[in-house]
């Protein structure tokens, strides 16, 4: 699937570069899909001919803002940025149900070992704080039965997330019983399957949107954003979301 892909580069100077990543794609090689020979950090190293460095990860399966370093003194600095709390990353999500208008999703999440790669971790930790920040911008309601319901009703909204805790949005979201569509881990399967077999979607429909940071040397603010792929424009397009697509993918 990514073989000579060639990724759509947001914003690049001589110490950082973000990009717009597909979903599928790891960000770095993992132990968890250890046969995987395609991922972000190589893609990219390869065609902009220099050693990136990443500062915050994207779950394979969500596309969006992925910002990299291009040495390790400023992958340093921006590291600081993102455990200070000091950048604002803005998510839209297309999730089960009628959410409320906006909320805050305050619930301590334990941290999610993986087996192979986290073996060596301690595996009692306390759960830690994890918050979320949420506004639902546009609703559907479709006149076919899923599940229980005679009708199905979907979300669309928008995360900001306080903290940064292994897959917390898509944990959040199930935790309000608001789960995120075509979410094979923690969604709901007669969701995902509706989804796929009505409108062809083959992925968590989970993007970042947009990331907010501040250049690492001369402080500017800088706001870079991610417009959608064809899976979101479709499905956009079939809910009746046409002005907020072009809210979301105007330059």
């Amino acid at each position: 699937m990514f073989a000579d892909y060639e990724l759509e580069i947001l914003y690049k100077d001589e110490y950082i570069v973000a990009i717009n990543k597909p979903t599928g794609l790891l960000v770095h090689k993992s132990m968890i899909d250890r046969h995987e020979i395609h991922y972000a950090m190589k893609i990219l190293r390869d065609q902009i001919g220099v050693w990136v460095y990443p500062v915050h990860r994207l779950d394979k399966p969500t596309s969006g803002v992925l910002l990299f370093a291009l040495d390790s003194h400023t992958a340093k600095l921006l590291n600081e940025q993102f455990r200070a709390h000091a950048t604002v990353k803005k998510y839209i999500a297309v999730v089960r149900g009628y959410v409320d208008e906006e909320g805050l999703i305050d619930h301590a999440l334990k941290e999610k070992l993986d087996k192979i790669s986290d073996k060596d971790a301690q595996k009692d930790k306390e759960a830690q704080e994890a918050v979320t920040a949420y506004k639902r911008v546009a609703t559907v309601e479709i006149d076919k039965a899923v599940g229980r319901y005679e009708k199905t009703r979907y979300s669309l909204v928008e995360l900001l997330p306080e903290t940064g805790r292994k897959h917390q949005l898509r944990r959040h979201m199930k935790h309000i019983s608001h789960h995120i569509v075509g979410d094979t881990k923690y969604g709901r399967g007669e969701h995902n399957k509706f989804i796929r077999a009505e409108y062809d979607v083959q992925r968590l429909l989970l993007h970042c949107i947009s990331l907010e940071v501040k250049h690492p040397y001369s402080g500017e603010s800088l706001l870079l954003k991610a417009k959608l792929d064809r899976t979101f424009i479709k499905l956009f397009n079939e809910f009746g979301w046409k002005d907020t697509l072009e809210f979301y993918n105007e330059k």
